[in-house]
């Protein structure tokens, strides 16, 4: 289901969440989601950059001969 809120649906959100959360919580609120996004973004990058190393590697066996 694509999600199209355009621009009028923006500010109904915005103006809800003003009247829900107030003005004083509403910027913490905003630094809270950030940084939740920011170190999101880090980790899947964490481990899609780990993930292709592996790829990129060929398997190291050790063989040990008798």
């Amino acid at each position: 289901m694509p999600l199209n809120i355009g621009i009028p649906g923006l500010i109904l959100v915005l103006v809800i969440a003003l009247i829900v959360f107030g003005p004083s919580k509403l910027p913490e609120l905003g630094r809270a989601v950030g940084s939740t996004l920011k170190e999101f973004k880090k980790s899947t990058r964490d481990l899609v950059s780990d993930d292709e190393l592996e790829k990129d590697q060929p398997n190291q066996k050790t063989e040990k001969s008798i």
